[in-house]
């Protein structure tokens, strides 16, 4: 008999900058919300591993959703006329109508990379709204170190071009198996969206001089920062923590960009204590 994996996905269509946008979320489990959010170029894939661990669903209703432009979700109407790109404010709105439509009571939010930066974003903007941000591979501040136009140009594959660039940010102790399944998400991604994405991971995300405002009392931060990360390094991570009072920062040893799918089982003993200190001190 089949082993069905606990994981129930379904779509639904909410209004995001004016627009409607039919998303596809996945979740499982009961208990707190856990809303995560992947990384630039890819989709809610890379969370399959925390959605299957009863460890974590026992007392977390865990959601992953692709945004709009990302693995199933469809992007608006009309999106053949303009160019993809992602802004601060469009972020934070599309996990705010995320989090409205679901009626979700002050969820934890949990991103990685551009998603590590959005959920510092919402602990600074909205911290009543939200009872813990946990910041993968996030920062205040980052610096390219590639060129992005190579990202989308029709003599170039886009997939295989963004798969290329993060391959280099996956440890070397993590195994193959879930090292080339992290960059298939990325071959798969759709043109020019990788691209879109990084202008908010590398351009308009930039807030370091304001982090330091954000108010850990009212909305508890930790950020978690994969040792062999060469995009959002340690360095970078340990600044912003340093930058934010009561701030909580962890490096993550032998582990890179994409912790909760590039090495899922190491990446669940750094993540375990700090849920479940969420769940035994945040109201």
């Amino acid at each position: 008999m089949v082993q069905y994996e606990p994981i129930t996905g379904r779509y639904f269509t909410m209004r995001v900058a004016g627009e409607d946008c039919r998303v596809y979320v996945e979740e499982a489990g009961s208990g707190i919300p856990l809303v995560c959010l992947h990384t630039a170029g890819a989709d809610a894939r890379q969370f399959r591993h925390l959605l299957c661990d009863s460890a974590v669903t026992d007392n977390y209703r865990v959601l992953a959703f692709d945004m709009p432009w990302h693995g199933k979700s469809n992007p608006p109407v009309g999106y053949q006329n303009r160019d993809y790109q992602l802004t601060t404010a469009l972020y934070r709105e599309t996990v705010n109508a995320f989090c409205r439509a679901l009626e979700l009571d002050r969820p934890v939010v949990m991103g990685c990379s551009m998603g590590g930066r959005i959920v510092l974003h919402l602990a600074l903007e909205q911290p009543d709204d939200f009872r813990a941000v946990i910041a993968l591979e996030g920062a205040d501040r980052l610096e390219p170190y590639y060129d992005t136009d190579w990202l989308h140009r029709p003599d170039i594959h886009g997939g295989e071009i963004a798969a290329a660039f993060v391959s280099g940010q996956v440890a070397p102790q993590s195994p193959d198996e879930f090292r080339h399944e992290t960059l298939w998400h990325y071959k798969q991604g759709g043109p020019g969206i990788f691209k879109g994405d990084l202008y908010f991971y590398w351009t308009d995300g930039h807030f370091d001089d304001r982090s330091h405002r954000i108010d850990t009392s009212r909305c508890p931060v930790y950020l978690m920062s994969g040792e062999y990360d060469s995009s959002c390094t340690p360095e970078r991570t340990e600044a912003t923590t340093n930058r934010i009072p009561g701030a909580k920062g962890k490096v993550m040893a032998d582990i890179g960009h994409f912790p909760m799918s590039e090495n899922p089982a190491l990446f669940r003993r750094h993540l375990m204590p700090v849920l479940e200190e969420i769940r035994n001190t945040v109201g």
